[in-house]
């Protein structure tokens, strides 16, 4: 928060993309660090946080819009800048009148020893709320791995048809439930159709395991993929691959891709296998747009 107001001390009007700027160089922040995104990958950390900052110390009065996308400091800011020779934070914003009143919160829970206010300092809610929804979607997709761990290899394969068709592969899942497991072949466990018109096929491994899978049993798929004169082939599995199978898949003719219990894990959620939905909140941001009055 300090930085930020540092930037807007000349008193003058600044655009959050300007703002940005003048923030990133203040913290020498490479392109890799201002790319680096939430987990749900559709904002900036750098950006979210820039956000929640002026958000802040707007409602402290310490800055104040002056149009669509600008804003500057406010008297009470310069002030606070003066007095405040430390870190500005929200136990500074809390002694600002108003301040409460405008995070609709009030003084009992703010004197409160929780240590939310001191929680909050290090992350911005959006990163909280994301945060949290990566340590629940983990927890389940390890629930899940060993729920399929103790199931029959026939309900593995049935799942395995369910997620493909889901994925938009296997034309109908009555095709998909006919082609699984219907091959004699050494090394493949079922065929598919890439698409619903069956232009292609694409064979299947499906593994149940323990360890990690290593770069023999990947050759001996690309052999039985060789054997039918396949170019196309998934290998699934709740273990690991080794990087010497993941080069080797990498670098053979036959186009293999390697799916480990992790990606398969985050397919299951993604393409809702397995998984029921318990409760869903809907974040909304300002439509700036509506308040155009220039556009109106």
């Amino acid at each position: 928060m300090r930085p930020l107001l540092e930037c807007l001390r000349d008193g003058k009007e600044h655009s959050v993309r300007e703002t940005l700027n003048l923030l990133s160089k203040h913290f020498r922040l490479t392109d890799a660090e201002k790319g680096q995104l939430l987990p749900s990958g559709r904002q900036e950390i750098f950006t979210n946080r820039v956000a929640w900052a002026k958000t802040h110390l707007r409602m402290a009065g310490l800055v104040e819009g002056t149009g669509r996308g600008l804003f500057k400091i406010t008297n009470r800011g310069e002030e606070v800048l003066r007095e405040s020779l430390g870190r500005i934070d929200l136990r500074v914003l809390q002694k600002q009148p108003g301040y409460l009143e405008a995070r609709g919160r009030s003084k009992e829970k703010t004197t409160s020893k929780t240590g939310t206010d001191e929680q909050a300092t290090e992350q911005t809610p959006a990163e909280s709320i994301e945060n949290a929804y990566t340590i629940l979607r983990e927890n389940l997709g390890r629930d899940l791995l060993i729920r399929i761990k103790e199931s029959s290899p026939s309900f593995f394969e049935r799942l395995v048809v369910e997620l493909l068709v889901r994925m938009g592969y296997g034309g109908s899942r009555k095709d998909a439930g006919r082609a699984i497991g219907k091959s004699s072949d050494e090394g493949i466990d079922g065929i598919i159709k890439e698409d619903r018109l069956g232009l292609d096929t694409i064979y299947i491994q499906a593994k149940k395991w323990e360890g990690t899978i290593s770069r023999p049993e990947i050759q001996k798929f690309a052999g039985a993929l060789q054997g039918v004169r396949a170019k196309k082939g998934i290998f699934i599995t709740t273990s690991e691959f080794r990087k010497e199978a993941e080069d080797y898949a990498a670098k053979i003719e036959s186009k293999i891709v390697l799916i480990d219990g992790e990606q398969l894990w985050n397919y299951m959620i993604d393409f809702n296998i397995g998984v029921a939905s318990q409760a869903t909140y809907e974040i909304k941001r300002m439509d700036n747009d509506y308040f155009d009055e220039d556009s109106a």
